[in-house]
């Protein structure tokens, strides 16, 4: 039995999640990229670290939304509310996009393939935090019977 209201408040979570997930790894991948120490030593490094981890995490977003999708229907059908399972394949899909297209994948891993696992993995700590930690509570347990009370 679905219970609407948990349902609504669930997908609210998910985009939240997912929004949140690929903004954490779009602004890990360019704060590794310009390593701009903080807006007060530089602030035009800074702020183009920032703008550039928003255009990454719409990139990623973009990318990333189909194989998380399929990632978040099957967490909330069977209910998989686990921290391993969400790292796990936001870690899979980080890999997958890096890989992409690369024949070279033969001969080792390409270099910078920590670093993506590693925004994958915190893509997936930030969606687990938000919505991954509540995956299938949305659906009410089924009121259990009375048992017949029978006098002696």
């Amino acid at each position: 039995m679905v219970h609407s209201g948990k349902l609504v408040w669930q997908i609210l979570r998910i985009v939240c999640g997912f929004i949140a997930g690929v903004l954490a790894a779009g602004l890990f991948l360019s704060w590794g990229l310009f390593q701009a120490a903080g807006p007060d030593q530089d602030p035009v490094a800074f702020a183009a670290m920032l703008g550039t981890g928003l255009v990454t995490a719409s990139v990623l977003g973009s990318l990333a939304f189909v194989p998380a999708a399929v990632a978040i229907v099957l967490a909330e059908g069977l209910a998989w509310r686990g921290i391993i399972y969400h790292l796990a394949a936001a870690g899979l899909i980080a890999l997958g996009l890096w890989t992409l297209g690369d024949e070279t994948m033969a001969t080792g891993p390409r270099p910078g393939t920590s670093v993506a696992l590693a925004a994958g993995f915190l893509g997936g700590l930030v969606y687990w935090l938000i919505a991954g930690r509540s995956s299938g509570q949305w659906r009410s347990e089924k009121p259990e019977r009375p048992e017949m009370k029978t006098d002696s």
